[in-house]
Order: C-alpha cells, then sequence, then structure tokens
C-alpha cells in the first residue's frame, strides 16, 4: 500500500530533519524526492520518498556502520507512523553509503552460496535489518539449489541459506562471512 500523502509525509520529514540538522549543530544539507527515479544502484529498493544527506558532517551520520543514518531514519519512519512493512517506502542515504551497502550484501550472498554449494551446510548470515534481510533474499531469489530464511527474533534476526533440500537441524552453528 503506498504512502497516502506523499507530499505531506516529505514535509513532515523536512520539519523534522529541520529541527535535527539546526538544534544538532550539524553542518549538513538534505534533499527530500518524492516519486525519485528508479536508479540502477535502488533496484531492489523503490522509495517512495527519498532523503539524501551532504555536508562537512556527512561522516557523523556513517561511523558505527551509519548508526545515526539509520537512526535518524527509524525516527522518521515512527513519526510516519508507518507500518513495518512499509518501511522501504521511506529510504535516508548520504555519501551513496546505501548502494554501497547493497552492492557489498549481494557479494556476501554470492560468497555464502558458494560456500553452501561447496560444503553442503547452511550459512548463517550476522543478525541485520529487515531491509538488509530482503536484499540478501532476493541476491539468492534465483539461485533454484538453493533457500534462504530469516530466523532469530527481533535484532538478533538473520538469513540462513540453505541447500534447497537441505534436512539437517534447524539451527545449525553459526558461521559469519568475514
Amino acid at each position: 500500500m503506498p504512502i497516502p500523502d506523499k507530499i505531506a509525509s516529505a514535509n513532515k520529514i523536512n520539519e523534522f530533519l529541520s529541527g535535527i540538522v539546526t538544534h544538532g549543530g550539524l553542518h549538513l544539507k538534505y534533499r527530500i524526492t518524492v516519486d525519485p527515479p528508479l536508479a540502477e544502484e535502488r533496484d531492489w529498493e523503490r522509495p517512495e520518498i527519498l532523503v539524501e544527506f551532504s555536508g562537512p558532517d556527512s561522516p557523523l551520520l556513517l561511523e558505527r556502520g551509519a548508526e545515526l543514518l539509520r537512526a535518524i531514519e527509524l525516527l522518521a519512519l515512527e513519526m510516519l507512523r508507518l507500518h513495518g512493512n512499509e518501511h522501504e517506502k521511506v529510504c535516508f542515504d548520504c555519501m551513496n553509503h546505501r548502494a554501497l551497502r547493497l552492492e557489498e550484501l549481494r557479494l556476501a550472498a554470492g560468497v555464502a552460496a558458494d560456500r553452501v554449494r561447496k560444503t553442503g551446510s547452511p550459512y548463517n548470515f550476522a543478525p541485520m535489518s529487515s531491509r538488509e534481510r530482503r536484499i540478501v533474499h532476493l541476491a539468492l531469489r534465483d539461485h533454484t539449489d538453493l533457500r534462504t530464511e530469516s530466523e532469530g527474533m527481533g535484532l538478533r534476526r538473520y538469513v540462513v541459506v540453505y541447500p534447497k533440500d537441505y534436512k539437517g537441524a534447524s539451527n545449525p552453528s553459526r558461521r559469519t562471512l568475514p
């Protein structure tokens, strides 16, 4: 279900970010785009509202795995009262971090697929957000000899890659990519 009033939602995000940037003393600029054109690097994400940050304090948003960027995005999503399955409709990015992370996840999915094929054993990724889990699932969706499942609870939810007909224990010992 699309965001009912994208312009009103974008205006709410603008008010929210204006307060954060001003009162936080951050040297940032941001651009909010409603219905952004689809770009190659966003082929697995189709946001209805895209927020892109730039400026001298951009590296602050990306420290510790983009923790601050993700936190601001989560607060904006909560403010808009979007359901969990609608979170992909609003996307925050800074210095092309999102596209770089997508490529990293695609490559990791490929490495995991190769390991599962070679060993015949399941491969567990480290816990990740629902968006990132979705990217891994989509990256491997056309690999008919494999299947993926999300396991775990809450912030500890992760993706497991299995050989298609795997019948072993449901929770194998955890292996992660370096």
